[in-house]
């Protein structure tokens, strides 16, 4: 965008404007307050009280395909973009008519029609969705800007410093508002931050930065013009740092116990609204009858939003688990005669994969950790840099949070990125943008966003790494409502899982056993997409069923094979999806076996056998003639010695030596 004049044109016009949205942000808020204690309103409420400045200035000068990202006190910016006001205290009274449908409540507010992407309630949570959404359109080469805001407190968290620098390096078109109200909660900033300047903190990422009266409504606006032009010649990041004050406690929960009550008065002395009608009334660009106007017609709009609020209708509890994935989703692709078959590996397919991917969908990109000039770290996106330039193939800095979190963003935005993170422990770091943003933001939102993401990452022990590089996760997040979880064991499934993967309107993570990726098998040349939803009966047998995923795979085939030698046939079920479980094809084979063992590389307790187990004992009781039974790893950090780590995984050996046991299990 372009904005044609780098100072604010104070005519009465304007200034009425300037004043109206901030004493309307104000009204508004203490409705807000007297309903909270009314129990109206519940959980957490922040008010905007002392910053409204902020979101006046900056905001009504951004277009409507701009972007804009809030934290969790964000009433003031959501009403400055234009979101209805009876829509938010909808939202806030936690009503089916909100802006997200009752299920945000304060703290996520959400309209897609706004560009209006959210409030936040993880301190910093934000900012890398914000950089995904503004690489979306530097990569589509289109002008709008993402603005987003946030508090001083975020500025402690690892995104704020993975953002900055990865809005920094890709040259994004972001614009960057840290309101500084010198409380992160109830610690002063002096208490917490070894430097206080941030906007120096900015700059030392190479981002434009500059410091800005946050109590100035006028020095904002002038400043997000300055920001907004720079953004518009350069296609770079700008940040501001505007100084504010927040009047009323961190929350309506908050005792305020950590300031002295004649500060807030001081400051209360030379608020925003205080000051900028001192000085229209002065200037004669405002009478005291024009605010009595105002004040009316806002008060006025603010009734019509609580009688619309307290008119609104609850959810029904039927709808309760609405909207946490999509309603819709496009067919199973159809299977297909395989053609003439070649000799590849589990790596070779993988590839493959990306690259049918990146050919077929401009909107496709590898983002990761030495995805490109490394050619990955198990080699699989090797040769891709030349094939596809950096653009598409975009190495990343070791911000596992920051990255994966652009990765959502961009997805946000409509692209379809394949996050590549090096291995699942490095996952952790990012956990919080997987599980608070990519699997939540659907239904918080109300269906207004999806996250279309793929986050690929290799899992598994078996290669010497020791216990922080041979975790088997995959059961963790299969725990998370909101994520779809893959774990793709034979080469078609390397090779079509990906393609079917991409074009999920939710987000999906595919685990990669490490063990597998130098497995040589035979694949057909016209292989295509596969079924992410079912279980795949990989061996047919009556005696007992084994169910298994990923790297245990083939150990579980090798017994089976064995167990065949001595009249035991075992039928062997590759689970594929760990989220959802395909129940139906499980208990199926249970029916007509009427035995179940469990193979999985997780850690027993809390495990995802552990779920099956439980849903069988649920749902197929009747049908077993033993106890369930299971093969996990130790329960011991994977060890770095090969016999002991062979000790602490689950083995063929293991996996007959346990079949035996069931079937001596008389019914």
């Amino acid at each position: 965008m372009t904005i044609h004049s780098t100072k604010p044109h104070l005519d009465a016009a304007h200034v009425r404007a300037l004043f109206t949205t901030m004493l309307r942000i104000r009204l508004f808020e203490e409705t807000c307050a007297e309903a909270y204690s009314q129990q109206k309103i519940r959980g957490f409420l922040h008010l905007y009280d002392g910053e409204e400045a902020v979101a006046a200035g900056v905001i009504p000068l951004l277009a409507p395909q701009d972007r804009l990202v809030a934290t969790y006190r964000e009433h003031g910016h959501a009403l400055a973009r234009g979101v209805p006001m009876g829509a938010v205290l909808a939202e806030m009274y936690g009503k089916a008519e909100g802006c997200a449908g009752g299920r945000g409540g304060s703290m996520h507010l959400f309209s897609r029609d706004h560009n209006f992407y959210g409030g936040n309630a993880i301190v910093g949570g934000g900012l890398p969705m914000a950089v995904g959404l503004a690489l979306a359109d530097k990569m589509r080469g289109t002008d709008a800007v993402t603005t987003c805001f946030f508090g001083e407190g975020a500025v402690a968290e690892g995104e704020f410093h993975e953002s900055l620098n990865l809005a920094s390096l890709w040259g994004v078109p972001a614009l960057f508002v840290c309101e500084n109200n010198g409380y992160a909660m109830g610690t002063a900033l002096a208490i917490s931050e070894a430097e206080t300047d941030i906007a120096a903190k900015a700059r030392s990422y190479a981002v434009t930065s500059e410091v800005v009266d946050g109590m100035d409504v006028v020095a904002v606006e002038a400043a997000a013009r300055r920001a907004l032009q720079s953004i518009a010649e350069t296609g770079k990041p700008y940040f501001l740092e505007c100084r504010t004050y927040r009047f009323r406690a961190h929350s309506m929960f908050d005792a305020q116990l950590y300031r002295p009550k004649q500060e807030v008065a001081a400051w209360r002395q030379k608020g925003p609204i205080v000051r900028f009608r001192k000085w229209a009334v002065q200037s004669g660009l405002l009478h005291e009858d024009d605010i009595a106007a105002i004040e009316t017609e806002i008060k006025a709009e603010i009734a019509e939003a609580v009688a619309f609020a307290e008119a609104g209708t609850a959810e029904p509890v039927e709808a309760l688990e609405r909207y946490v994935m999509a309603p819709e989703r496009p067919a199973p692709p159809p299977v297909t005669t395989p053609g003439k078959m070649f000799e590849t590996t589990y790596r070779d397919a993988t590839k493959a994969a990306i690259t049918d991917a990146l050919t077929r969908d401009d909107r496709v990109f590898l983002m990761g950790e030495d995805v490109g000039h490394y050619g990955g770290c198990y080699a699989v996106s090797k040769g891709l840099l030349d094939q596809f330039g950096p653009d598409r193939i975009r190495d990343t800095p070791l911000s596992e949070s920051g990255f994966t979190g652009a990765g959502i963003g961009a997805a946000i935005a409509g692209m379809r990125p394949i996050i590549e993170v090096m291995t699942v422990n490095f996952s952790l770091l990012a956990l919080d943008q997987i599980m608070n943003t990519a699997a939540t933001l659907r239904h918080m939102s109300n269906n207004q966003f999806g996250v279309p993401v793929v986050i690929r990452m290799a899992t598994g022990a078996g290669k010497q790494l020791a216990a922080q590089h041979s975790h088997s996760l995959e059961g963790w997040y299969a725990h998370i409502p909101g994520l779809r979880v893959l774990a793709p064991a034979t080469l078609e499934d390397a090779r079509g899982m990906l393609w079917t993967a991409l074009e999920d309107p939710d987000p999906v993570l595919i685990f990669e056993n490490v063990i597998l990726y130098n497995r040589v098998g035979d694949l057909a040349e016209n292989a295509g997409p596969v079924d992410i939803d079912r279980a795949v009966v990989r061996r047919e047998g009556r005696d007992i069923t084994l169910l298994t995923y990923g790297g245990s795979l083939f150990k579980t085939l090798d017994a089976a094979k064995a167990l065949a030698d001595d009249g035991i046939m075992a039928e062997v079920i590759d689970l594929r999806s760990l989220r959802p479980l395909d129940m139906d094809t499980i208990r199926a084979s249970v029916a007509h076996t009427h035995r179940a063992l469990i193979v999985d590389e997780g850690w027993r307790s809390g495990s995802l056998s552990a779920e099956i187990g439980m849903r069988l004992a649920e749902a197929s009781f009747f049908d077993l003639d033993a106890p369930l039974g299971r093969v996990c790893s130790a329960e011991v950090p994977i060890p770095y010695a090969q016999h002991l780590e062979q000790a602490a995984l689950p083995q063929t050996d293991s996996i007959i030596a346990a079949v035996r046991r069931l079937m001596e299990q008389q019914p």
